[in-house]
């Protein structure tokens, strides 16, 4: 009997959905389109056919003559990194729910790669990009976005005319360093990812003006730089720090990648988070709450994001007016401070 039906399934086409309905084959394209032009009576009795049938139509037919693939790109450097997953999440809810699929692009940051990418939606493969590369060539994202539609998540450029979902890096360092002060520290590094992504000159920021308003001398040797995210490059940060002459008693970190990289090295040496150092990350990734002690952190709504950057994109694939939106964050404060 199942083979049966797969037979039928294969063979069905519009022409015999409408002879069995006894309508034109136009009156059941506005059917399967969900246009309100067909009478109740009229579009039972072609549902009926369709069922009797089991008529499935043809997406990729339809979706071609309607111009549009409902496919969202998203772009992300990295897909190892656990930041992105909620925000994919997000993404993916939204997209199912109003008939969208999603097409997840890992770039590495390479730009013959985002060529690639950025290809089908030139093609109409795709209907639409979210970037959530920080090093993503932003003039060519700005030419894209003069014809289709592109909406920036998290990381993005001011001055690119390109609507945006983030939070607001610098009063968030601001808040994670101005917990380190009140809780008696002073010597206070930062440990900041690549300074060419906007979120990292940001949060430097935010740890800046922490100190300063609280007559904290900035130390040019407590900030040090890693071109990546990743937990070793934590690690090895903290191997730098540790050999300092003056160590620093708390740490900031702009990730809880790199947090957890330093909780690791600090344990190793055989110093106490948080009585000899204490650390602070940025995201609340899941495994933030399984180190050991659990961090504390800048929780950055991640899910929420990915859901308001599918609708920002979906809007905007509609034709309508986007507004860039700044999510709240909130300072996550566990064992390790």
């Amino acid at each position: 009997m199942k083979s049966e039906k797969v037979r039928l399934r294969k063979m069905t086409n519009i022409q015999q959905v409408a002879k069995q309905a006894g309508v034109s084959v136009a009156t059941v394209s506005r059917v399967l389109n969900g246009q309100n032009t067909v009478s109740s009576k009229t579009r039972i009795k072609v549902e009926e056919a369709i069922k009797n049938l089991s008529y499935e139509p043809s997406m990729l037919g339809r979706n071609l003559r309607n111009s549009e693939s409902r496919i969202l790109l998203i772009l992300i450097p990295s897909i190892s990194n656990p930041f992105y997953l909620e925000i994919i999440k997000g993404i993916e809810t939204v997209a199912l729910s109003q008939n969208y699929n999603i097409l997840l692009c890992e770039t590495d940051s390479n730009p013959e790669k985002e060529n690639i990418y950025f290809d089908l939606v030139r093609k109409k493969m795709a209907d639409g990009i979210i970037s959530m590369d920080p090093a993503v060539n932003i003039e060519t994202l700005k030419e894209l976005a003069e014809k289709y539609s592109i909406i920036q998540c998290s990381e993005y450029n001011v001055d690119s005319g390109i609507p945006y979902v983030t939070i607001d890096n610098e009063e968030a360092s601001y808040r994670a360093v101005k917990h380190l002060i009140q809780i008696g520290h002073k010597k206070i590094a930062l440990m900041n990812s690549d300074d060419r992504f906007l979120y990292s000159r940001q949060r430097e920021m935010g740890y800046q003006r922490a100190l300063e308003e609280h007559g904290i001398a900035l130390n040019n040797d407590y900030i040090l730089y890693t071109k990546h995210l990743g937990f070793e490059h934590g690690q090895q940060a903290m191997k730098k720090i540790l050999a300092m002459h003056e160590r620093p008693t708390a740490i900031f970190a702009v990730s809880d990648l790199l947090a957890i990289g330093a909780l690791k090295e600090i344990n190793a040496s055989g110093l106490h988070v948080p009585n000899d150092i204490a650390v602070i990350g940025f995201d609340k990734i899941d495994f933030s709450n399984m180190t050991n002690p659990t961090l504390t952190t800048i929780a950055q709504p991640m899910y929420k994001m990915g859901t308001v950057a599918a609708e920002m994109l979906i809007d905007k694939i509609r034709g309508n007016d986007v507004d860039n939106v700044i999510l709240n964050h909130e300072l996550v404060i566990r064992e390790s401070t």
